[in-house]
């Protein structure tokens, strides 16, 4: 008799990637993306990619990188291959420090100088925005901010990924519990409604926020991205080579309007990349402006 499919699928094995494969599927992913895998991780692509290999029937890695390039196949396959290189640990209110800093300082000095001239139009990017945490909590933050004046201004908070299903899932807006993990509860109660499936996002948070499928190594995508005020960039650009992080962060300073501000990780740092930004220091973390 003959064995049900998902258990075939269940028992079939991930082929090992060969070197040549490795380097072949890793300057792929490179030349797309500019995420480069380190020799010393190949085991992600067997752990990520294995499961799709599986699923595809396809033996070896060779064949998996044919399909990635094939025109009947290429763009499909290419969504899931971003949807399983990309990680996406993220939260509301991630680094609250960090936050606080941020209202503090870039947020603060944006209001008052946009004031002060009379535009109360403020534009922010969050670059790499997973499945919308990262965006929404900058919305609540500006309503905490701004509060009732917030509706004599235009804001718009650009937010893309590289994963078309994070866009989708924060473009639905709805969120379980571990996505709360870092948020006050005061914060969930006034921002959120609870639903048979988590919690929603309140509409009017949702409507300062705009998602894209956004690669940063696409740079005519960048270019159509509204000069922003400030940008969020956290534990992007760590998995990026040198060569990558000096494309990425041009194209920061270049969207920035003179005097707007760079955040990135905690664990992330531009100085060694000889870049014009200016380096500022405050309790809870640091952040990087573009001279005027």
């Amino acid at each position: 008799m003959d064995k049900p499919v998902f258990q075939s699928l269940s028992l079939r094995k991930s082929p090992r990637i060969s070197d040549s494969e490795f380097v072949q599927l890793r300057d792929f992913i490179y030349d797309m993306t500019g995420i480069f895998i380190k020799e010393v991780r190949r085991y992600l692509l067997e752990s990520r990619l294995g499961r799709r290999l599986r699923e595809l029937g396809v033996d070896s890695y060779a064949d998996y990188y044919a399909r990635l390039t094939h025109p009947l196949t290429r763009e499909a396959e290419l969504t899931c291959l971003f949807e399983n290189i990309t990680t996406n640990e993220t939260s509301f209110f991630r680094d609250q420090k960090q936050l606080e800093m941020f209202r503090s300082y870039p947020l603060n000095e944006s209001i008052k100088e946009l004031k002060t001239r009379g535009r109360k139009e403020l534009n922010i990017w969050s670059a790499g925005c997973s499945s919308g945490e990262e965006p929404y909590t900058i919305a609540m933050i500006l309503y905490e901010t701004l509060k009732m004046s917030i509706m004599g201004w235009r804001i718009r908070v650009t937010a893309g990924d590289l994963s078309p299903a994070m866009i989708r899932k924060a473009r639905e807006g709805v969120y379980g519990g571990y996505s709360f993990k870092t948020t006050p509860d005061e914060m969930r109660n006034k921002y959120f409604k609870p639903t048979a499936s988590g919690y929603r996002v309140h509409p009017k948070v949702q409507k300062l926020c705009e998602f894209d499928l956004i690669n940063l190594n696409d740079r005519p995508a960048i270019k159509r991205i509204p000069p922003s005020h400030i940008i969020f960039c956290r534990n992007v650009i760590i998995y990026f080579d040198d060569d990558m992080k000096k494309r990425v962060i041009q194209s920061f300073y270049d969207n920035l309007i003179p005097g707007g501000y760079l955040i990135l990780g905690h664990s992330e740092n531009i100085h060694a990349l000889g870049t014009k930004f200016k380096t500022v220091r405050k309790i809870g973390g640091i952040y990087y402006q573009k001279p005027e």
